[in-house]
């Protein structure tokens, strides 16, 4: 934890000069609490215009929160290499929200990409190059933002869709195997709405880039998760990277220990959402 607080610190003192940031912004409306955070880069010039990636927390769906340590340092990371990032907030199915908040929680995802798009030229956004980044349940939740397409969508107007995800050990057989909050149902009650909730439902060969990141070290959501999601990749011919990461745990952002993320996760996103120069 001292490592994790110093080194945010450390980014946060660096960024200051470089980015800057917008907090709680209401995204959703209609009286949501739910809000988001926006990471910018500095100084933008006249008709400059930066990709942007929604950042979706963890928490099993039922807790977690945008400005987390490991949402910072992705929204930082972002901000400082060229891109906006907005780390949102998003209905957790917990005491304040008794009934089912799927697929609600999808709709609030799927409407910050809209958001981004609506405000692209305010925050000189490039609306053509989107993406979306998520751990644990919030990788599930990034996951189903660029599998599903025009799929499960949220009401009213405006592209969902984005031009690749990273997937940072969200659960996949859990869908198969476990009785979840956010359904308000047990699985044996509701099968066809869990197979709804599950990323490999959506595939298919025209899906967007998906990165998957999992460490052996992981206690809370088994690898065996994220191999299961690159079979039905591979399987449907769709793309995608698994990168396994030795002795990671749960919960990691781009720089654990383990090895710098950055490199992999940057260069992905640079790959789809930065347009070649011509």
């Amino acid at each position: 934890m001292k490592r994790l607080l110093a080194l945010l610190f450390a980014t946060s003192a660096f960024a200051a000069d470089t980015i800057r940031t917008e907090h709680d912004v209401d995204y959703l409306g209609g009286g949501r609490k739910e809000k988001a955070d926006l990471y910018l880069p500095a100084n933008p010039q006249p008709g400059q215009r930066f990709p942007a990636v929604v950042i979706i927390h963890g928490g099993g769906w039922s807790g977690g929160e945008k400005r987390a340590a490991r949402e910072i340092n992705i929204g930082t990371t972002l901000a400082l290499n060229g891109y906006v990032g907005m780390s949102i907030d998003y209905v957790l199915a917990n005491s304040e929200h008794p009934g089912p908040t799927w697929p609600q929680n999808l709709h609030d995802c799927k409407t910050a990409v809209r958001w981004l798009r609506a405000n692209a030229e305010r925050l000189h956004i490039d609306p053509a190059h989107i993406g979306v980044i998520g751990g644990s349940a919030g990788g599930h939740l990034a996951a189903m933002v660029g599998l599903c397409g025009g799929e499960l969508d949220p009401p009213g107007e405006g592209d969902t869709r984005v031009q690749c995800a990273v997937d940072l050990y969200g659960p996949v057989l859990w869908f198969e195997q476990r009785d979840l909050a956010m359904f308000r149902k047990a699985h044996v009650e509701a099968p066809e709405l869990y197979k709804q909730a599950d990323p490999r439902s959506h595939i298919d060969k025209n899906d967007p880039p998906l990165l998957i990141l999992h460490g052996t070290a992981d206690k809370t959501v088994a690898v065996a998760d994220s191999e299961a999601l690159a079979v039905a990749m591979k399987a449907a011919g769709a793309a995608y990277k698994l990168e396994i990461i030795p002795d990671a745990p749960h919960t990691f952002h781009l720089q654990p220990k383990q090895r710098d993320l950055r490199p992999l996760v940057l260069g992905f996103f640079d790959k789809h959402l930065k347009p070649k120069a011509r």
